[in-house]
């Protein structure tokens, strides 16, 4: 197996719809280099009680439908009971790396799906350890009960702080001078991709041959794994399921787009064959081997 070669930071928040819906690509570029890249998460807090939505019902209605058109990823586009904040989540995806380490990515994964196909609140304890339930071998109680815990709190500033910091050099050259707004942080999602004294980033939501190019022009020497024959192989490697879009996107040839119609065939048919299990999920679903 390759040697990890490049690091690679993921600023996201569980409720960041682009962050969400980056899935497919970030999860073609895991199956193309594996462990030669290592990821890691960064929280980036993207609103705390007390702060004023940004756009209305109906305004995010519209904006959740055009981003599911465009990215495939499951949605059901029905309004919350109410407006809610991101930082609690975040918190308990900290919560949940520092006593499950590893385990902050299912977490992560389990508050997006709820997020964006439920109607729970991410700022609601009783509603979280309900989304935290869905992950195999995590304790909810034990990660919602250390959300307010000072190493907790502490881990959140830090990497609040560090969403901040992240935005040096982004702006054109004749612009870094230019005074910032105190909360000026990175879009969800950004990747900032490491290799030796370099470092690339790609910002905002991207197709995968956006970080291909990064992580090639990084390290061309890097070996990239083909597109699998059947979903099967992709599921494997992904114990927790993925959404017919991101299988689609990890068989896809490089630079060829993924042909989603074709896949959710070959799913259905493992599918009826018992081979795989399907969860319904928004307007899609999400898969698992049987």
């Amino acid at each position: 197996m390759p040697r990890t070669r490049i690091e690679a930071t993921l600023f996201t928040d569980p409720s960041s719809p682009e962050a969400y819906s980056a899935s497919p690509a970030l999860r073609t570029i895991e199956w193309r280099y594996r462990d030669q890249i290592r990821w890691r998460l960064v929280t980036i807090g993207l609103s705390a009680p007390g702060s004023v939505p940004e756009r209305s019902t109906g305004e995010m209605a519209r904006s959740l439908t055009y981003i599911r058109d465009r990215c495939g990823m499951p949605f059901a586009i029905e309004p919350k009971l109410r407006h809610t904040t991101s930082a609690r989540a975040c918190q308990a995806v900290i919560a949940a790396r520092l006593i499950h380490p590893g385990m902050e990515w299912r977490v992560l994964r389990a508050l997006q799906l709820m997020e964006f196909n439920t109607p729970i609140l991410l700022d609601e304890d009783d509603h979280l350890l309900i989304a935290l339930e869905s992950v195999p071998g995590l304790d909810p109680l034990k990660v919602v009960l250390a959300i307010d815990t000072p190493e907790v709190q502490a881990a959140y500033d830090s990497e609040w702080a560090e969403s901040r910091r992240a935005t040096t050099g982004s702006l054109p050259p004749g612009d870094r001078g230019a005074e910032r707004p105190a909360d000026t942080r990175v879009a969800p999602p950004t990747v900032i991709f490491g290799h030796e004294d370099r470092r690339m980033r790609v910002g905002g939501l991207q197709p995968a041959e956006a970080y291909d190019a990064a992580v090639d022009e990084l390290d061309p020497g890097l070996v990239r794994t083909g597109p699998p024959e059947s979903p099967l192989e992709v599921l494997e490697l992904y114990p927790g399921g993925l959404a017919t879009q991101e299988v689609a996107a990890i068989m896809a040839p490089r630079s060829v787009a993924p042909d989603r119609g074709a896949v959710a065939s070959l799913l259905d048919g493992l599918h009826s064959l018992g081979r795989v299990r399907r969860i319904a999920m928004g307007d899609d679903a999400v898969w698992l081997t049987a």
